[in-house]
């Protein structure tokens, strides 16, 4: 994924991927109230596993982008 749409898909699914592992983890810690996740910790260990796939993938798609600044 050398392309500018493919890095920007990257960071773009990284953040939506650790946006709602966060939530998911909240609620699983019971720190989000008012769904039947919370309290479960099946939820945060789910959670947890998504927001680090989110952080890679964000990291993969930053540094795609600084190794294809040389090539402009």
């Amino acid at each position: 994924m050398r392309s500018r749409a493919g890095r920007t898909t990257l960071i773009i699914v990284g953040m939506v991927a650790l946006l709602v592992g966060v939530v998911f983890a909240g609620q699983g810690a019971n720190l989000i109230p008012g769904s039947s996740m919370t309290g479960d910790r099946t939820w945060l260990y789910i959670g947890l596993g998504l927001a680090i796939v989110g952080i890679i993938l964000l990291v993969l798609g930053i540094r795609r982008g600084g190794a294809n600044r040389r090539d402009l």
